[in-house]
């Protein structure tokens, strides 16, 4: 396959420009619904997964076994005749997919999505397609499966990951310029979309990554998510098969949006294992992350890499048990929460149900905090873990609340619950504008 100077970013943007050359009813459903479903039969499937908030993703590949990062074969250079050879060596321990299901349980999380075949080309699931496949290599077992079992055993949803780019298979990048090289791969990813359709009981999510080299018309999209949504009536399948379906997938930022969106993150800097990266987000930061999604009804999908033997790296464990641990406590906060209107703070991420505004402070002020903006009347106001009273002060511009503890009560983020007059909004403007000016 010849070079791509594309990094991951830069195919994902590219992706969004192959929307001019969609026809004119996908540009319509591009405003508000999917292409191959209905708005009202989207917000039914999707009832769950407004709900869940919270996700694993799971890249799991040959790449594991280099520990350099998933993209290394394509920055590397490696010949596809050297990197192959990796799959004789690529052998997780059995079940190391439970751990993973035990730990996303234990940080709060609701839902798994894990790689079936990444850009890689190299297949953890069963297919009569390729031999280039985990049960046909040296693991010599159906990956996907025990992934599937274990996060069944945990009660999670599941979903899966699949590349439609692939820099394995001989007409990955010829099939842009070669009809007949385009028909047999394009038979060829339909063919294994339907397999992990169809051989893992009821699948909650398809994850569809870059679709690099082809547009939508020539991967023939809309036909392979008709044929998904035939096998899988209750499926989410994302946008990244070049089409507009169920929601859209902001990668490493929050970006809010009016139809359903869920922000993809890693804990360090790679999405595949590699075992330099020590660039870990903190606790705090997958707390705040966590809550910033909830706030505008979106989902947090925070990534693990893990080890060629499948065991999770030891940061990534010591991180998901600190959230977990928080979780525990605001979980309901996560889960039954509303859109929040309230945004603006320099110390404080927001969240709400129904009048009940709260106040996540991740930067503890210490004894008072205060909160600009508010437009309706305080009725109370508590510490949420405790149900301790706190006293307040409302005046034009701000609330005052006070008498509260030096130190934080909790480390990652301390929640105020605030019950209101009405449903809580905020307007900085109006104290730009109006706040009265001194004379000098």
């Amino acid at each position: 396959m010849p070079y791509s100077p594309f990094s991951r970013r830069t195919l994902l943007k590219a992706a969004g420009t192959s929307a001019a050359l969609l026809p004119a009813a996908a540009m319509a459903q591009q405003q508000g619904g999917p292409t191959t479903s209905t708005v009202e039969d989207r917000d039914r499937r999707m009832e769950w997964w407004h709900q869940a908030r919270f996700g694993m993703f799971i890249h799991f590949g040959l790449y594991s076994v280099l520990g350099r990062h998933e993209w290394v074969m394509e920055e590397e250079g490696i010949p596809v005749a050297e990197y192959q050879q990796l799959a004789k060596q690529f052998n997780p321990k059995p079940h190391a997919a439970r751990a993973w299901a035990k730990l996303a349980k234990q940080a709060g999380m609701k839902y798994m999505v894990m790689t079936s075949k990444h850009h890689e080309g190299f297949c953890n699931f069963a297919t009569k397609l390729t031999d280039y496949c985990a049960p046909k290599q040296a693991a010599g077992r159906d990956l996907v499966a025990e992934y599937a079992e274990a996060a069944r055993a945990e009660g999670m949803r599941f979903g899966l990951y699949y590349s439609l780019m692939d820099w394995h298979h001989p007409d990955g990048a010829r099939c842009l310029t070669d009809e007949a090289a385009r028909r047999r791969f394009v038979d060829y990813i339909h063919g294994q979309v339907r397999e992990i359709c169809s051989n893992y009981g009821k699948l909650d999510i398809l994850w569809y990554d870059v679709n690099w080299p082809l547009t939508p018309a020539g991967w023939e999209s809309e036909k392979m998510n008709k044929m998904v949504r035939g096998l899988q009536p209750d499926i989410l399948i994302n946008n990244r098969s070049g089409i507009p379906e169920d929601f859209t997938t902001p990668e490493q930022h929050i970006q809010a949006s009016a139809t359903p969106w869920e922000a993809c993150m890693t804990m360090n800097d790679s999405w595949g294992y590699q075992r330099a990266d020590d660039n870990w987000k903190s606790p705090k930061t997958i707390v705040r992350n966590l809550l910033t999604c909830t706030r505008d009804r979106g989902n947090y999908l925070l990534n693990i890499g893990p080890k060629p033997d499948g065991s999770i790296p030891q940061p990534s464990i010591e991180i998901l048990t600190a959230v977990g641990k928080w979780t525990d406590k605001h979980g309901d906060l996560i889960h039954k929460a509303d859109r929040c209107q309230v945004r603006h703070s320099q110390f404080a991420q927001f969240t709400r149900q129904g009048n009940t505004l709260y106040i996540h402070a991740h930067f503890w002020p210490g004894e008072t905090l205060a909160l600009g903006g508010l437009q309706q009347k305080v009725l109370s106001a508590k510490l949420y873990t405790t149900g301790q009273p706190v006293k307040f002060e409302q005046e034009q511009f701000r609330v005052r609340f006070t008498g509260l503890p030096a130190n934080a009560p909790d480390p990652l983020s301390t929640t105020i619950a605030v019950e209101c007059d009405g449903e809580p909004t905020q307007d900085m403007l109006a104290i730009r504008k109006n706040r009265k000016r001194e004379s000098v």
